[in-house]
This record gives structure tokens, C-alpha cells and sequence, in this order.
């Protein structure tokens, strides 16, 4: 940025607006275009020349001070935003009775408003199409506070926005997370920044991409400085893309409602209490099997100490050969995670006496409903109370989890407080995998859980409604445990600002060459709801968490079913080399072509002359060499057994020019062993020479990414679990295995810029 902007002459425009609306009730608080040109003049960004008038008798002279053969009348009032939808616009020759015409009809048709006059302007000579008109627009969010837009602009922008492709249609920035370094290549990226910025079959851009970039700068500072206690919202549409730079042709801005405190910290550093406690109590534990009592249970299967676990129950002396005490005050010693497994109306009290009595570092809340329960107003309210006066304190309280949440299932920890029957949901058994998985819904967690089998989350986090800690909280602590290589997390919503903690704990783990992976539910555009711009319909919630979170690394899941094989994929193939250059190798026709026509980003790569020689002489030994030509992709025909089909892509992995790969295995050819054993064949899933085992051991092997293809109907069911226990990420058609991996090898990419 050239120069910085006026802050001095922008909070006058702010505070004059403000005081004109203070004078009658009622008004809306939005600037007068006049204002916002002021606005815009101590900002630094250019606007036609113009002139204020107050009748068509004023009108009549204006035009002689801006020349040109054309003016552009415009109505002046609080009450209409949008001047172009009520024909409070228009076009006319620089003629006296031309103009004084445009402003008496306006006058007529609009006068029953509140206008404050009309103004006279420079009618600004461009090139109307994509890419010569823009939107710069300023918003304020609930989760990641001021954001800045741009994308295309002018009477289109909603229809532009819905039509390109994501990451193709708009831009976000934010004061507190975007380094300036990536402004300009998220404008190259834009299709109307891309027409606005580059060279076009041989014609000189129509502006330099510097010059865009310093206009978004500009908005970044002036949502540093005043979003969202003085504006709320600020539009410039469109932007025009002139022979002579940018001009702003028309402004809106909505004012804030005033200061915004930012939400309280938590201590953060007793999530290791809760995380790993060496001390636990329960309330809520029947003598039946009741949620509690499962819980319970579950720890003292985890291995928790049974000495250090506390009951709290009256009229018991011991549960499960744990020690019970009647009431929360004779614990004998403060615990480092207490449960709460009661009702919601129980609640308030149980966290007000833990506070108060200084019995737990770290609090895991169960039941929902906890602060809109009728009648229990005065106990959250006491407890609200309780908790902030610890936070004051040199103790600083504990840190709660939920509630309307199945809580924390923790490896390190020793403990898992889901309470589902076991039966229903087998505990994951095996070697810990190196995941952190944080989800608001429990029923997600344990859905996922249950879909994904050989994953072994170390923590499995479900923190509900997030009444004390957030998504972003338990993202910044555990970004520093080097165990970790794998980040899920699923979020319906941020808490006030946390998703800018989200941000800044997301690029600390993907600089570090660790993986975030993220569903952001609740895609409505919820933010369009009450807003006087373009700039909040089309970025919306779901919009503004995509563009900040992926310029942070974070990897998208636009499904569910998305999210659970990106989990996979980046576990499984932690550790592994990738690139762009694909070797892919199938038996069936069909999916070699569907493996052509779904590249992306990959290409498919000549192989060596050794590597050539190699295929060609296994080939011989499988006696296909006479049916199988050497190329990429290979196709090996049903011909092909599992042997060929282990030598073949051991070859193909071995050769310098692949860097990642597909294996596409469809199953019904008699040629492989596919099936589990079972009367009427003699194949055998389980045998140490079937193609699951031999394709298990090469990923072992190799120190290269790949993915495998199991085309075929439910029969092929137990062939695509036995890939996966072998940790082979394995999907059910091979267009959906290479867009997931082409996620999985640009967020590797992008690692190593």
C-alpha cells in the first residue's frame, strides 16, 4: 500500500453520521452516499467528481463544473440503499434541462422518503464487462469478526458468485489472519480477477494486480481500525476498472451498534487435567446401568487407577471398588476432571460447588439443555457468577467441556466417557493412531467411530454446545503435541471469534507439515439474513470459514462421507512421499479411461526404459505380454493374477518419474482371490499370497503415497475392509479416489512452498 488511509478524517465522517442520526428518531444507520464519499476520499480510493444539490433548479448548473457529455443523477436518502432498484439512477446528457428533469422526477416519484438531495456526477467512461466491474465489500462475523471480500461486481454479483466455481467466484480476507503476501495471488485466482489483472490474447491487462490489492488493503485497515463497533457493514459496487485505475462508482455503509468486548480467556493449560487427569469423580451413577455408571465403568477399563476415582453418591461406600462419598464437598482431595453425568436442572448447582469449593481443575459436562432449562435460570445465573469470580482469581476456576455433549474419549488420558453400549459401538482396538478428533455433535463423533474402523483416535473430543471451551481452544493447546499428525474437526458453529483462534492454531500445525482437516456444517448463508449488501449474501458463514480456513492449509470436507476418507487418506498415508506425476494401474478397460478422464492436477507420466523393460518382462511371465501393451495407465486385463498384479505395481512405484498412485482392482475376474473363504470357491481373503496381503505389504514397503479401487457391488464388501485394515486408503470408484487424492497432494504441496 502506497500510503496509509485518513483514520483521523474517517472517524469524523463516522461520528458527523452518527450525530445526523442521532437528531430523528427512527433513522437508519447508514451513511448518506455523500458520506460515503467523504468516507472513501479518506481512504484514498478515487470516486467521480460530483456535486450536492437540493432541487432541480440547483440541479440545472451542476453539470457545467464536471464536463463530458453525460452526468449520472443519484437520490440521496437514509431510507433507499439500493438507488438502481427504484430507478433512483439515471443517465442524461450534460444538458441544464436534462439534468433538472432526472431530478425533478426523482423528486416526485421518491419525495414521500426522506431525501436529503440529489446528486450530480461524473459519468466515468469504461469497459462494461466480467472483470471490469468489481466488489470490494467489509462485513463483520460472529466467528472470525471483520472480513474483507472482493469478486466480481456491478448488477450481476449474486448471480456471478452463485455460477463460478468455489475459490473461483470470491475472495476473503481478514485484518487479524491473512499476511499481506497472499493478497495478490487469491485476486489471480478470481475469474473476474483474473480478466481484470492478466494479459488476454495479447492485450495488456487492464490493470495491474497491485493496484487491487492496494484497494483491499486499504479495506483491511479500515476493518482493523472501526469493524464492527463503527461499521458493520461497507460496499463499494461496483468497483470500476478504468483506463485511469480504479474508481469507486457507488458506496454503502451500515454503522455498528458500538464497542464489542471480546470474549474472556480460558485457561487453557489445565486442558492437560482434563485431557490426562491423574484424579476423577463422577456424579450421576446409579446402581443400575445408567449413563453414569457406564462411564464409570469405562474408565476403570481404560486402566484408570481405581484409587484415584471418586463416586459421588450417597448412601455408598464404594461403587465398582471405587470410593463414594455423599456430596460434592467431602471430596478429600480437588480432583483433576470431574463428570458430570446428571440432569440438566442438576447441573448449575454441581458446577457452582465445584467452583466454589475448589474440588476439580477441569469439568466434563453431559446433559444439554443446561442454560435454557426452564426454572433454573437463577442457578446458571449463580453459576455464571461462581465461575467468573475464579477466573479473577489466582486459580482461575476449571475449564468445562459441553455440556450436551458424550464428552472425551482420551488414549493418553485413560478414559472414555461416551456411553455407548459396547455392543453398539465396539471400542477401537490396535496401536493408537496419531488423530486429535474435535466435534460439537457427540452423534458425529461416534458415527465416524463407528465408520472408521481401523483409525484409533488418541483423542476423541465432542464438546456440545461449547458453554466455557471451543473448537479453537482445544485446536491451540494441542497443536504443540508432536504425537499428533492428523486434526478432524467438524463445527456447526464458532463461538464469538473463535474461529480467528481456529485460524492461527490451523497454520502453526500446517506449517509444521501437519494436517487440518475440517466439515464446517450449518452452509446456509445465514449471515445475508437482515444485511443491506451483496457482500453478506454472498459470503456467508459457511463462504467466509471456507477461503480464511483454506488460505490457513486447512483441507476442506464438502461431504461427509468427504471427511471420513480424508481422514483416512491423510493417516494412512502420513509419512509418504506425493507429487503430480501418477502411475495408475487397473484390469478393466473402463477404469483405465475413467482414471484418463479424471486427472485434475495429476499427469500421467511415460514410464522408464527400465521401468518399460521390467513391465514388459513380467508381462512375459504372466503370458499376457501378447494382450498387454506397456503404458501408463497399465492395464492388465482380468487375465492377471495377484502375483502379476504385486510385480506390476512394485515396478510402477519403483520408477523415478511416479511420485504418487492409483491401483484399481475390480474383483470379479477368477483370475484373483477376492472373496473371504466360503463354500463353492477356493479363494481366501486371509491367505498370505492374496491380493489384499500382497498389496498390504507393498504399503508397507513404499515409501510412496497411493490409493486403491474396489469397483463392484456389496459381494466385493469384505475385499475393500481387508485394504483398509492393511491402511490402504480404499474407495468404490475411481473419479472419487483421484479428487480426494488430489486434495490429499495439494495440501502437500502447499507444505512445501
Amino acid at each position: 500500500m502506497t500510503q496509509t488511509i485518513d483514520l483521523t478524517r474517517v472517524r469524523e465522517v463516522l461520528a458527523g453520521a452518527r450525530e445526523r442520526i442521532a437528531r430523528r428518531e427512527g433513522t437508519p444507520a447508514v451513511l448518506l452516499e455523500t458520506e460515503g464519499l467523504a468516507l472513501l476520499s479518506a481512504l484514498g480510493i478515487p470516486t467521480p467528481r460530483w456535486v450536492l444539490v437540493a432541487n432541480p433548479e440547483e440541479a440545472a448548473a451542476a453539470g457545467a463544473s464536471l464536463g463530458g457529455d453525460r452526468v449520472v443523477v443519484k437520490v440521496i436518502s437514509p431510507r433507499i440503499l439500493h438507488k438502481s432498484d427504484v430507478g433512483g439512477v439515471k443517465v442524461v446528457e450534460n444538458r441544464c434541462e436534462a439534468i433538472a428533469g432526472a431530478v425533478s422526477d426523482m423528486q416526485r416519484r421518491l419525495g414521500g422518503g426522506e431525501l436529503a438531495g440529489f446528486t450530480i456526477n461524473e459519468f466515468v467512461q469504461f469497459e462494461a464487462s466480467l472483470g471490469s466491474e468489481l466488489l470490494l465489500g467489509l462485513r463483520a462475523t460472529s466467528d472470525f469478526g471483520p472480513v474483507v471480500t472482493i469478486g466480481a461486481g456491478g448488477i450481476h454479483t449474486e448471480f456471478l458468485a452463485a455460477s463460478l466455481k468455489d475459490r473461483r467466484e470470491i475472495a476473503i480476507f481478514s485484518p487479524a489472519a491473512t499476511p499481506a503476501a497472499e493478497i495478490e495471488p487469491a485476486i489471480g485466482r478470481l475469474a473476474a480477477g483474473r480478466l481484470a489483472t492478466s494479459s488476454l490474447r495479447g492485450q495488456p491487462p487492464r490493470i495491474a494486480v497491485g493496484a487491487v490489492a492496494d484497494a483491499v488493503e486499504r479495506f483491511l485497515e479500515l476493518a482493523h481500525a472501526c469493524a464492527p463497533h463503527d461499521i458493520a457493514e461497507c460496499e463499494i459496487n461496483p468497483l470500476a476498472v478504468t483506463p485511469n485505475g480504479l474508481i469507486a462508482l457507488d458506496i454503502l455503509v451500515k454503522l455498528g451498534s458500538g464497542r464489542v468486548d471480546p470474549p474472556s480467556p480460558r485457561p487453557l493449560h489445565k486442558l492437560r487435567n482434563l485431557l490426562q487427569p491423574r484424579s476423577a469423580a463422577v456424579v450421576g451413577v446409579s446402581e443400575k446401568l445408567n449413563p453414569g455408571h457406564i462411564i464409570l465403568n469405562n474408565l476403570i477399563r481404560e486402566g484408570f487407577d481405581r484409587s484415584r476415582i471418586y463416586v459421588v453418591k450417597p448412601g455408598s461406600e464404594q461403587i465398582e471398588g471405587c470410593r463414594a462419598v455423599p456430596d460434592i464437598a467431602s471430596l478429600p482431595e480437588p480432583v483433576d476432571l470431574f463428570i458430570l453425568a446428571i440432569s440438566a436442572a442438576q447441573a448449575p448447582q454441581a458446577i457452582t460447588d465445584i467452583v466454589e469449593g475448589r474440588k476439580a481443575e477441569s469439568v466434563i459436562v453431559i446433559p444439554g439443555g443446561l442454560e435454557e432449562k426452564a426454572g433454573t435460570e437463577a442457578l446458571v445465573s449463580k453459576m455464571r457468577a461462581a465461575l467468573a469470580s475464579a477466573r479473577a482469581s489466582r486459580w482461575q476456576g476449571p475449564v468445562i467441556n459441553g455440556g450436551n455433549c458424550l464428552g472425551v474419549r482420551s488414549l493418553p488420558g485413560r478414559y472414555d466417557t461416551m456411553f455407548i453400549p459396547e455392543y453398539k459401538l465396539p471400542v477401537p482396538s490396535g496401536e493408537a493412531s496419531p488423530v486429535a478428533f474435535v466435534s460439537q455433535s457427540g452423534a458425529f463423533a461416534v458415527a465416524r467411530m463407528s465408520t472408521l474402523g481401523a483409525l484409533n483416535p488418541r483423542y476423541a473430543i465432542t464438546l456440545g454446545n461449547q458453554m466455557d471451551l471451543t473448537v479453537g481452544d482445544y485446536l491451540t493447546y494441542l497443536k504443540d503435541d508432536e504425537s499428533l499428525e492428523v486434526f478432524a474437526a467438524y463445527v456447526e458453529g464458532f463461538r464469538p471469534l473463535d474461529g480467528l483462534a481456529f485460524l492461527a492454531a490451523a497454520r502453526e500445525i500446517t506449517a509444521s507439515g501437519r494436517t487440518v482437516i475440517l466439515y464446517r456444517a450449518g452452509r446456509t448463508a445465514a449471515g445475508a439474513r437482515a444485511s443491506a449488501s451483496h457482500t453478506a449474501s454472498i459470503a456467508g458463514d459457511y463462504t467466509v470459514t471456507r477461503e480464511l480456513a483454506s488460505a490457513a492449509g486447512v483441507v476442506l470436507a464438502e461431504s461427509l462421507s468427504d471427511f471420513d476418507d480424508l481422514l483416512r487418506l491423510f493417516t494412512f498415508l502420513r509419512g509418504k512421499r506425493s507429487g503430480r506425476h501418477l502411475g495408475a494401474l487397473t484390469n478393466a478397460g473402463f477404469e483405465a479411461v475413467a482414471i484418463a478422464d479424471n486427472l485434475g492436477a495429476f499427469d500421467l507420466p511415460a514410464f522408464s526404459e527400465a521401468t518399460s523393460a521390467r513391465l514388459q518382462a513380467i508381462f512375459a511371465r504372466a503370458r499376457i505380454d501378447s494382450v498387454v501393451d506397456v503404458h501408463n495407465p497399465i492395464d492388465l486385463t482380468p487375465m492377471a493374477g495377484d502375483a502379476t498384479y504385486e510385480d506390476a505395481m512394485r515396478a510402477m512405484l519403483d520408477d523415478e518419474g511416479v511420485d504418487v498412485g492409483i491401483v484399481g482392482v475390480v474383483p470379479l475376474t477368477g483370475a484373483l482371490n477376492t472373496l473371504p473363504a466360503g463354500p463353492g470357491h477356493p479363494e481366501d481373503l486371509d491367505r498370505p499370497d492374496s491380493i489384499a496381503r500382497r498389496l498390504g505389504r507393498i504399503h508397507r514397503e513404499s515409501d510412496k503415497a497411493w490409493v486403491a479401487v474396489v469397483d463392484a457391488g456389496r459381494r466385493y464388501d469384505p475385499l475393500a475392509d481387508a485394504l483398509l485394515a492393511e491402511r490402504i486408503p480404499t474407495f468404490r470408484t475411481a473419479d472419487r479416489a483421484l479428487r480426494l487424492l488430489d486434495l490429499f497432494a495439494g495440501a502437500r504441496e502447499r507444505q512445501r512452498r
